[in-house]
């Protein structure tokens, strides 16, 4: 089991700057990437942004250049540094660890959420 603390967020304007941190604890040898998710009201939850074990990131066409994903191994956590926020980044963003189990399965851990509100 993974259990994920996020931390952040919160009510920016337009072209602000805001930042998200993520702990993980538990069983943290078994992941295997890391990232942010987002869930607008009324829409689908969306990849944000993920990092993985080796540093490799992704991220969304939506918040690439403005969004810069972090993670330190060594302490579990990752960050997700949002700068030049639009209207349209409003939603509730959730931290998301990617593991495998002992029998090799994946398995999907999320965080609680934390929302972020961008005025215009």
């Amino acid at each position: 089991q993974v259990q994920l603390v996020e931390s952040g967020g919160g009510l920016v304007q337009a072209g602000g700057s805001l930042s998200l941190s993520c702990a993980a604890s538990g069983s943290t040898s078994s992941i295997n990437v890391m990232g942010w998710f987002r869930q607008a009201p009324g829409k689908q939850r969306e990849l944000v942004a993920s990092v993985s074990n080796g540093g490799r990131s992704n991220y969304a066409d939506s918040v690439k250049d403005r969004f810069t994903i972090s993670r330190d191994n060594a302490k579990n956590t990752v960050a997700l540094q949002m700068a030049t926020l639009k209207p349209e980044d409003t939603a509730v963003y959730y931290c998301h660890a990617g593991a495998t189990t002992g029998y090799g399965l994946w398995r999907d851990y999320w965080g609680q959420g934390t929302q972020v509100t961008v005025s215009s």
